[in-house]
């Protein structure tokens, strides 16, 4: 099924007749394969009589020459893989291997892609960004302190670069341009943070997709904010340079040197808002984050600050 997809990945038409030659089978088992790809990796597939079949738009598969290519400097190890469970379920896998660090893991699809609180995240094939660096930790806590955070900032740099000028941040862990999620990350310990362990940066973008029917939020992706079709090897090259430069500053500095430049990327800096934590909510204002980037909230009055991994901060209906 993917050879078929190789052919038919230059967004062209071709005929039945000429992919049954290819691929060495007859007209009606290319119709089947054609079926299975519609139906199975969710690409739409224009059939025209007397011209063939065609992809709706042309694909362009993630390639790791090409990334190193475009990003030199980076001296990480890249898995690649056409569909799998979740990047960041391989990666922990890879790492209980004994596999060495840095290194990243990238899939076209993921079958059980996952987002904070377990969400699942819709992953189809070939359209996105399903992104998965590990790194090893040694010098203790203050290595992670912010450091979701300090990815998102890398993220939205990335999305700048690549003509996304409307994403902002919203703590702790979402891109958002206007109230839309176009990028989330997840971030997943294992051994002991106190001393050694290994962190997974779980980062999901979209990037081309254009329809998602299972997704449960408001969304956006790059090429409807930026009207065109983005080279996804290139943006996982952005991503990967910012990232360097953004965790080699705070592994020097900490998050605190990042705080500031934080807070003026927050898009809900200032904002009436409520903390949901289970059945528990907290309304109050956003104030910013602290030097370990917990959130600051002016409740009645008193600043509290607030962190862990099972908060939703939403907007209140006033704001």
């Amino acid at each position: 099924m993917l050879t078929l997809l190789e052919l038919l990945k230059d967004g062209r038409f071709h005929s039945g007749e000429a992919l049954g030659a290819a691929l060495g089978v007859s007209r009606s088992a290319v119709w089947k394969q054609l079926q299975l790809l519609e139906a199975e990796l969710n690409l739409p597939i224009h059939k025209v009589r007397g011209k063939g079949y065609q992809l709706a738009s042309p694909l362009v598969f993630l390639n790791a020459e090409q990334i190193a290519l475009i990003a030199p400097s980076l001296a990480w190890p890249i898995h690649i893989y056409d569909s799998i469970d979740s990047t960041n379920a391989e990666a922990l896998r890879l790492v209980n291997a004994t596999c060495t660090t840095p290194f990243l893991v990238l899939a076209e699809q993921q079958m059980a892609g996952r987002g904070r609180r377990g969400r699942k995240w819709i992953s189809p094939f070939a359209q996105n960004i399903y992104y998965s660096l590990v790194l090893r930790i040694q010098d203790g806590l203050r290595q992670l302190e912010g450091l979701s955070l300090v990815v998102g900032l890398a993220v939205i740099q990335a999305l700048r670069e690549s003509g996304v000028q409307g994403a902002v941040l919203k703590w702790p862990n979402d891109v958002l341009v206007g109230q839309k999620k176009i990028a989330g990350i997840l971030l997943e310990l294992v051994g002991d943070p106190a001393d050694i362990c290994h962190v997974v940066i779980g980062i999901g973008i979209n990037v081309n997709m254009q329809r998602a029917d299972e997704v449960d939020q408001q969304w956006t992706s790059m090429q409807l904010e930026t009207g065109g079709a983005v080279d996804r090897n290139i943006l996982v090259a952005l991503v990967g340079l910012q990232l360097q430069r953004y965790l080699d500053r705070h592994k020097v500095s900490g998050f605190a040197a990042l705080q500031a430049e934080w807070e003026q990327n927050h898009g809900w800096q200032g904002r009436s808002v409520s903390l949901i934590a289970g059945v528990s909510r907290v309304d109050g204002v956003v104030l910013g984050v602290d030097r370990q980037g917990a959130l600051r909230l002016d409740v009645d009055g008193v600043e509290k600050t607030y962190s862990g991994g099972e908060l939703s901060l939403r907007l209140r209906d006033d704001s």
